[in-house]
């Protein structure tokens, strides 16, 4: 159950430092759309560390498997979605961009399956 707190916590500095190193060591080196993808892939990736956290906590809190389940959505979309966006920006290689909205449906059925628990514990 802890683990999926844990992950959000090393997501949470691996995005603070992609943040850094995209703002300070890329920025003379990738073109302004390549950093916008860069700083997409990092805006995401907080975003949906944060929603781990929720996940998470809502999980030890109900011990509900749904929000454990939700966590690892938001994960897989996190390595699919930000980590295709960050091989992309570094690349230029048009097969990232492509699996990039596998990402995007993990993140959309993560939250999905956080709402469907949400019910659980409200109703």
């Amino acid at each position: 159950m802890k683990i999926l707190l844990m992950i959000g916590a090393i997501s949470g500095f691996i995005t603070v430092a992609l943040g850094a190193f995209g703002a300070h060591g890329l920025e003379n080196r990738l073109s302004e759309k390549m950093m916008q993808t860069w700083e997409k892939a990092v805006q995401y990736q907080m975003f949906h560390t944060i929603a781990i956290f929720i996940a998470s906590i809502l999980l030890l809190k109900t011990e509900l498997t749904v929000f454990q389940t939700s966590g690892w959505a938001f994960l897989v979309g996190i390595l699919i979605f930000s980590g295709s966006l960050y091989i992309y920006s570094l690349t230029s290689t048009k097969f990232f961009a492509m699996i990039t909205p596998i990402g995007g449906l993990a993140f959309l059925i993560g939250w999905i399956i956080l709402a469907y628990g949400v019910t659980k514990i409200v109703a």
